[in-house]
């Protein structure tokens, strides 16, 4: 599996206008609603999955990154979505910084490998910081959705 294998054009949000990370989950979640990867009936349940895990402990991981992921019933298969913010979203991250990277995930609940495949996958792809660099310089959702389908997590 690729990360360019979980998402196309439209799952790319080169601009976020979220400035916290609630804000940010719902824009995130709402763009899936759009692109069809989400059911509107399961909008809810997807989010409230998210805060959960959130409140837990922010999936702002550090170096302006945050991952924000949970299990649940609203979705068939993986189903993930990039944002990135130029002027940087309050995540509340471990690192007390602003994150311009987020890729939102969701897991159908009885796929816990998978759920874990895919965070480690993540994470392995973001640490990079050339990848960073990448996904900050590019200029539209297809030269993002380039850097993730050239780079192998």
């Amino acid at each position: 599996m690729t990360l360019a294998s979980l998402l196309s054009e439209d799952q790319i949000i080169p601009s976020m206008v979220a400035t916290d990370r609630w804000q940010a989950i719902g824009e995130i979640v709402d763009r899936l609603v759009t692109c069809g990867r989400l059911e509107a009936s399961h909008r809810e349940e997807a989010v409230a999955a998210l805060r959960h895990r959130e409140e837990t402990m922010s999936t702002g991981v550090g170096f302006g990154i945050a991952i924000p992921h949970a299990s649940c019933d609203a979705v068939p298969e993986v189903t993930a979505c990039f944002g990135r913010s130029s002027d940087g979203i309050d995540f509340e991250s471990l690192d007390g910084k602003p994150v311009h990277f987020i890729v939102l995930f969701l897991v159908p609940k009885d796929q816990f490998q998978t759920h874990l495949r895919t965070l480690a996958a993540i994470a392995k792809f973001l640490n990079d910081p050339n990848v960073r660099k990448e996904l900050a310089e590019a200029t539209d959702a297809k030269s993002i959705l380039t850097v993730f389908g050239r780079k192998r997590p």
